[in-house]
């Protein structure tokens, strides 16, 4: 039966006015600390402005700055909210901040500066947290590492000569350097938990309608495209979640209100759970044994929770999803570009996009409407495939890789040779993407490392709208496992 956890023996991720060690905190007890008075907004701000200034030449995770402005809205009094004082990063991809470049990490649009701050951004700011600025990202977040020629190659803090994945590599590269505590991501694919995967942090995707897009409608891409954040612990996920979720007025899709808040689920025993087992990755993309050992250690750890482990199976044909969630962003890509070019008054340029998006681009323009028809119908068949899973199965959460490959080297995605792409690329994001076009929340935990050191994520998936029990599954295992809040050799908050 479920009920509240005895949390005597761990610090409880409700408790957000006990303070914490410096180097070991995370954004909640950063911002207990900032409430207690032990420290103050403005100290932390130069903390963060410090960091990102140190370590930011070496690993070429933030793109754009605001300090000043900052400094500014912390001199004039922050909002009084849960995270008050705390300081963010925005990713640089169908996100607005206003003041900061709007590039999507290409050349096309890299004149472009945001007028208005996006829905999300503004429930940041509400919650008291302070936007220093946007993150590195891959041209239009069209690969799952963060290379690209407009701003080139972000770098992970686990070891420099590899990649952060992506999309959302810069946010994780920020985070898992120390130069802030959290970072806003979005997941088109997996790219919030391809980079926690490969960066050593909690990823959590939520459900479809959960986080607003606005202002960006992005009908098409809107569906599989999801915004949360990257951070060190479940609980700030949690908090952040909780920060942002709600509809706006109009949005064409809102997930079912909470019964509680999530930093409240992320505290609670969720009691004995059937938990479904992937030890490989679905489809026909092979699985490196470091990530099925990772999966194989996580169900050992549920099994000895208490919790029923058992094997299954998806029955998708994950080809035909991985087609239809290429046809829908493509489409999406190509009247993006089209509505670039037309408020430019031009043709497009040899030098406009790189080599692998120019692929895409092209690929999109041979679309039939048919076609696009048949690939939102692939996705509401995921959906119910998914879901019949978890109902027909009678399985609480489903367990299987994050990534079913090993962290890559920088430039073995390589942007400029479309040719190899198409053959390397698809299989960083077939255990992510399904997730994208069934609607459920997925989170990526770092409960692993592969034979070179570097993390490995698993992957857990909920039922939709049911974040709260992914919550509660998680915040049990990292306090059975905890892992490291930043990289080997740098500092934590």
């Amino acid at each position: 039966m479920t009920g509240h956890r005895d949390l005597s023996s761990r610090h409880n991720p409700a408790d957000t006015d006990r303070p914490a060690a410096v180097g070991r905190r995370d954004a909640l007890s950063l911002a207990a600390d900032i409430r207690a008075g032990a420290t103050d907004p403005a100290a932390v701000l130069e903390r963060a402005i410090d960091r990102i200034a140190t370590l930011n030449p070496r690993l070429n995770a933030v793109v754009s700055t605001r300090f000043d402005a900052a400094r500014a809205e912390v001199e004039a009094g922050l909002p009084d909210g849960p995270l008050r004082g705390v300081p963010i990063v925005i990713k640089n991809l169908g996100t607005d901040v206003a003041g900061q470049p709007a590039t999507d990490g290409s050349r096309l649009f890299a004149d472009v500066v945001a007028t208005v701050d996006s829905a999300i951004v503004q429930r940041y700011r509400a919650a008291g947290m302070v936007v220093l600025g946007t993150t590195n990202v891959p041209e239009l977040g069209k690969s799952t590492t963060t290379e690209s020629v407009l701003y080139g190659s972000c770098r992970n803090p686990w070891n420099p000569d590899y990649s952060t994945g992506g999309s959302s590599g810069g946010s994780a590269a920020a985070v898992a350097a120390g130069m802030v505590p959290v970072a806003h991501a979005t997941d088109g694919g997996g790219s919030i938990r391809i980079p926690a995967a490969m960066c050593g942090l909690v990823g959590l995707k939520p459900s479809r309608g959960r986080v607003p897009t606005w202002p960006h409608p992005a009908a098409l891409a809107a569906p599989i495209s999801y915004h949360h954040a990257v951070t060190t612990t479940v609980r700030d996920s949690a908090a952040l979640l909780d920060a942002v979720a709600g509809h706006v007025p109009g949005d064409a899709y809102g997930a079912p209100t909470p019964t509680r808040p999530f930093l409240d689920e992320a505290a609670i025993d969720p009691g004995r759970l059937r938990v479904g087992v992937m030890r490989t990755a679905p489809g026909p993309f092979p699985t490196d044994p470091d990530c099925s050992a990772a999966v194989d250690r996580t169900a050992a750890l549920l099994d000895g929770l208490g919790h029923e482990v058992i094997e299954v199976g998806l029955g998708l044909d994950v080809i035909e999803a991985m087609i239809a969630l290429g046809d829908i962003m493509g489409a999406q890509l190509h009247a993006k570009i089209e509505d670039r070019l037309a408020r430019l008054g031009r043709e497009l340029r040899e030098d406009d996009l790189e080599p692998w998006t120019l692929r895409i681009l092209d690929n999109s323009r041979s679309l039939t409407a048919p076609r696009l028809s048949r690939a939102l119908e692939t996705a509401q068949r995921t959906g119910w495939r998914v879901a019949e899973l978890f109902a027909g199965a009678g399985i609480d959460a489903l367990l299987l890789p994050t990534v079913p490959a090993t962290t890559p080297e920088l430039g073995f995605l390589d942007v400029t040779d479309p040719e190899s792409m198409w053959t390397r690329s698809s299989s960083f994001s077939a255990a992510t993407s399904l997730f994208n076009l069934s609607g459920q929340p997925a989170i990526s935990l770092p409960l692993g490392t592969d034979r070179r050191g570097l993390p490995v994520g698993v992957q857990l998936v909920a039922d939709y709208a049911r974040e709260d029990l992914l919550l509660r599954l998680s915040g049990q295992l990292e306090s059975a496992a905890p892992w490291s809040t930043v990289a080997p050799g740098f500092d934590g908050w």
